[in-house]
């Protein structure tokens, strides 16, 4: 008699049930976590909700009263500003390093490594080095701008300089990890597109143009996204930075202040729910406007 059990195949039933189980503990973290949140700071907006007392419905009294706030509209411009300049810079210069890093020379792998270890680094330890590098009495920069006679810089107390300030600090800490992922797909393009653009005396823009970006457009559309939607929600950077002030609160800043600080945790509902809607609408005109432009092989 053969002593290895034999399986029993499973049931009909039990092979349809079978992946479901698989995904079950993930799917049961997903909803815990994730979705009934978001279902409850959707509820919790058309309340009037404190640290004490009952909870009061109120409708969209909270959404009358944000849109109202005269302080509303700069800070959506805020949001809008850094959002801007954060997927740009980041972008354009994660490009630029991934052309210059592209080849697997050993020096370039030395520089990859030290360009992807501030994504590694925690936030803390980032924004501290570069406030102390923004310092308007000691800070490096102010030191070395004053070799060429210019005046100081209130890299972190001037409103028209401060929200600027606290984007570069995102830009530099994912600026190795986007470099990273354009490197991987630069080196996935095939040669003989290269080969054939030497064929046809094809200049080194023109290839650019013409072979390497449209090649790399999928990636480069997935980094722009994830950056839009990580800038929207960007809030360590700028609470240990300036705490929003001068002119750096954003909205999910406001989310915080109003839940934290003023424990009127319906209005900050309310204004969470206004930018996961707006989230959401960047996202769609983003998919709108340029998925069609992306190159898929």
């Amino acid at each position: 008699m053969n002593k290895t059990a034999r399986l029993k195949p499973l049931q009909p039933g039990m092979r349809k049930a079978k992946p479901y189980l698989f995904i079950l503990p993930s799917m049961l973290f997903f909803a815990v976590f994730a979705i009934y949140p978001l279902i409850y700071i959707i509820v919790l907006s058309f309340f009037d909700r404190s640290i004490i007392g009952d909870m009061t419905f109120v409708g969209f009294e909270n959404f009358i009263k944000l849109f109202n706030n005269p302080e509303f509209g700069p800070i959506m411009k805020n949001t809008v500003v850094y959002m801007v300049i954060v997927v740009l810079l980041t972008t354009v210069f994660s490009m630029l390093v991934a052309l210059l890093l592209q080849r697997p020379t050993r020096l370039n792998k030395i520089v990859q490594q030290i360009a992807f270890s501030p994504y590694v680094i925690s936030t803390v330890s980032v924004v501290f080095v570069w406030m102390w590098m923004m310092d308007a009495d000691y800070g490096l920069f102010n030191y070395i701008i004053g070799w060429f006679g210019l005046g100081e810089v209130n890299w972190l107390t001037d409103p028209n300089v401060t929200i600027f300030s606290i984007a570069i600090v995102s830009v530099w800490k994912s600026l190795g990890y986007n470099a990273i992922i354009i490197i991987a797909a630069l080196n996935a393009i095939p040669k003989h597109y290269y080969e054939a653009a030497k064929l046809d005396n094809s200049s080194s823009v023109k290839t650019y143009f013409r072979i390497t970006l449209p090649m790399i457009s999928p990636t480069v559309f997935f980094l722009v996204l994830i950056n839009i939607i990580g800038a929207l929600k960007n809030f360590e950077t700028i609470k240990l930075m300036t705490a929003g002030k001068f002119d750096t609160t954003t909205l999910v800043y406001f989310v915080y202040q109003n839940a934290r600080e003023y424990f009127d945790f319906g209005y900050a509902s309310s204004a969470g729910v206004i930018l996961m809607v707006f989230i959401a609408i960047i996202t769609l005109l983003y998919f709108k406007v340029l998925a069609k432009k992306v190159y898929y092989r």
